[in-house]
């Protein structure tokens, strides 16, 4: 209710702090030391190069797309262009959207590019997600080794001075953003640094008719408003690689006496979730920085991207929850359910192996799934990818193969259930949890059909 008040009055904002200000990294060490920042020189010139190169080969070759992403019900198209690349047969999805990859060049896969530039350019990626998890798995070393540290010293006095956070080093973690932290094998470790995918990023805020204000703390123009990253493992790093084409409009800017962060400057907004006390942070971003949110941070904290006057690159590198968004998943998922149906070596004529309601609700369920999270989502907005690969045609063909045979199992359902001679309670049983899954079918075409 304080949110909603202090956006509606516009009055009486809450505070920031950015790098100039005295307080910062007071803040930053006791409220935000899970962001880990990198500044450009810190990063091998030949991979500035090369991602460099990559963003603007992806960027001539149109493959920067804005998405029509789903919130309560409406459809709206994002302000920011993207791309996913990553893993082959790998998913992302958010705001009830789900993006596929192009595959970044895997041994053991054949993957044909539209052209040997984006080749390149996904190969630069796959080269720039390498560096990052190497630098994450350092980043939580470092912090698992001072809070092993702190554990271990139990009369610590003289930490305010031992410890200085500049734009350089690593932050701390502090008691009251996290529960004391037990030593992590480097398994754990691995995994929550694996990143699978990456999600590109791409804005020119000056063709932007209209950009959304920052409403809490009065920061100015949004690329992205407030979020938390959606659909990825739990307590996993999050690596973002930033590129901002800065010009001379941006260096006149510099040269202003600026109070808060200066508009012209593109800049990583982070506030504690649920929380309207703890002053927000603004940190400025250049050509070439690089920042991680490390453990669970993107859990506790939310983050924004404040747009500043030219256009931007970013690369965000996830350990996306695959569970349920990979291709061997969902044909697994298929070929589970087609165990149901089966075929008369004399007459081929199909049936259905059980009639069960569990297994008659599995198989539904399934059918559903491929033509709602696969299908539909593909075919709305995946084609576009064909301008980079033509990878997830033949995987599509063989969804829609499968979906065909569970179309025909569900007719056989609907003439079984209609036979008089099954036994009424199971038949009532399995009638109820079909009639379900149907009605929910109709509901999501209806609304597939409206889009």
């Amino acid at each position: 209710q304080k949110r909603k008040l202090l956006e509606e009055l516009g009055e009486n904002r809450l505070p920031y702090l950015t790098p100039a200000d005295a307080d910062f990294h007071q803040l930053w060490k006791t409220k935000y030391s899970k962001l880990i920042f990198r500044k450009s020189d810190a990063v091998p010139e030949e991979l500035h190069q090369k991602v460099q190169e990559s963003f603007l080969t992806l960027r001539e070759h149109n493959c920067f797309f804005q998405d029509l992403v789903r919130i309560k019900g409406k459809d709206f198209l994002t302000p920011v262009s993207r791309i996913l690349i990553g893993n082959p047969g790998c998913t992302y999805k958010y705001l009830n959207t789900r993006l596929f990859t192009v595959p970044w060049p895997t041994e053991g896969y054949d993957i044909k590019y539209c052209s040997p530039q984006i080749h390149d350019a996904c190969k630069a990626l796959m080269g720039l997600n390498d560096y990052l998890h190497i630098e994450a798995v350092k980043a939580l070393q470092g912090q698992n080794l001072f809070e092993t540290k702190e554990i271990r010293d139990t009369t610590v006095t003289d930490r305010e001075q031992s410890f200085a956070p500049s734009l350089k080093e690593e932050g701390s973690v502090s008691k009251d953003q996290s529960s004391v932290c037990v030593p992590e094998d480097d398994r754990s470790l691995k995994n929550r640094t694996s990143y699978n995918l990456t999600l590109l990023n791409y804005m020119d805020p000056l063709q932007m008719l209209y950009l959304k204000q920052e409403p809490y703390f009065g920061m100015g123009n949004m690329a992205v408003s407030w979020h938390h990253d959606e659909n990825l493992v739990e307590r996993s790093a999050v690596a973002v690689y930033s590129y901002s084409c800065e010009d001379s409009a941006v260096e006149e800017s510099k040269e202003q006496e600026l109070k808060g962060r200066d508009p012209a400057v593109w800049h990583v907004g982070l506030k504690v979730a649920w929380d309207i006390e703890t002053p927000g942070l603004a940190m400025p971003l250049h050509q070439g920085d690089i920042y991680l949110m490390l453990d669970d941070l993107n859990m506790t904290h939310q983050h924004c991207v404040l747009a500043g006057l030219s256009p931007r690159f970013s690369s965000t590198h996830r350990v996306a929850d695959c569970s349920r968004g990979t291709l061997e998943y969902i044909l697994g998922r298929c070929e589970l359910a087609l165990q149901n149906l089966q075929t008369d070596s004399d007459s081929m004529a199909l049936s259905l192996r059980s009639l069960e309601a569990a297994v008659v609700k599995q198989v539904e369920e399934i059918h559903n799934e491929v033509e709602f999270e696969w299908l539909r989502q593909f075919w709305f907005q995946g084609k576009r990818y064909l301008k980079c690969t033509d990878w997830w045609l033949k995987p599509m063909a063989k969804l829609e193969e499968f979906w065909r045979k569970m179309e025909i199992m569900t007719s056989l359902v609907l003439s079984e259930v209609r036979k008089e001679q099954q036994i009424d309670e199971q038949r009532n049983e399995t009638i109820s949890c079909f009639l379900l899954l149907l009605k929910e079918r109709q509901k999501l075409r209806k609304e597939w059909t409206a889009r």
